[in-house]
């Protein structure tokens, strides 16, 4: 898609928090090409997330997989499995601009309950409860993301109210966006916006100023 964008002369933007996705393009990892093993992902849905980390550490003592991310330790287990021992030298493909947005805690985590509260106000519930009623798996719904995860679990009885399932929803989240900085921090390259103060004027300035740069690579 950014290739695309490139060619037809203007600038793609890519908008998100999760920081392997970005990395990935802003250091252009070597992807692998080994698909998903459905038949040994069925086998692991078996075990238990710290036994799948378990199996994980034998096979790579040195791994720096979340041992909490059971998608991404299940993912992991099936190229080796499969005989994908890691990846090639990351080649960076762009020229890039990477602009953050950080909070304080207090506001963050208001931001983090308020937006839970009007996910839910708009339909949150009654969307995963369509998907488990066509069919879609738990284990599907807890890779789309904690929501999912969460909202489904209390739909299937193992949350006694919709409060507690919430509190631990909202606490849960917290620590993910805590995990998110942490992981943004270690990149100095990005330049973090003053949310406090004037953000939309900060990164007009850096965009200015990146795009009269010489341009090289090909972003």
């Amino acid at each position: 898609a950014a290739d695309d964008i490139l060619a037809r002369g203007r600038l793609p933007f890519l908008v998100g928090g999760t920081g392997l996705y970005v990395d990935s393009v802003v250091k252009g990892y070597a992807l692998s090409d080994v698909k998903p093993d459905l038949a040994y992902r069925d086998e692991l849905e078996t075990y238990a997330t710290p036994e799948l980390y378990r199996m994980l550490l034998a096979l790579a003592p040195d791994t720096d997989v979340d041992p909490l991310n059971r998608n991404r330790v299940m993912r992991r287990l099936e190229k080796l499995h499969d005989g994908d021992a890691g990846h090639g030298e990351a080649r960076p493909r762009y020229r890039t601009l990477q602009l953050g947005v950080t909070w304080p805690r207090e506001a963050l985590c208001r931001r983090i309950d308020e937006r839970l509260e009007r996910r839910m106000q708009n339909g949150l519930e009654a969307e995963v409860k369509g998907l488990l009623d066509a069919g879609v798996s738990p284990a599907f719904l807890r890779g789309l993301g904690l929501e999912y995860r969460y909202v489904s679990a209390w739909l299937r009885g193992e949350y006694p109210s919709q409060e507690e399932m919430l509190a631990v929803l909202a606490r849960e989240i917290k620590r993910f966006a805590k995990r998110q900085m942490t992981w943004f921090k270690r990149d100095r390259g990005i330049l973090w916006l003053d949310m406090a103060d004037n953000p939309v004027g900060q990164a007009r300035e850096a965009i200015d100023a990146f795009l009269v740069e010489p341009r090289n690579r090909r972003g």
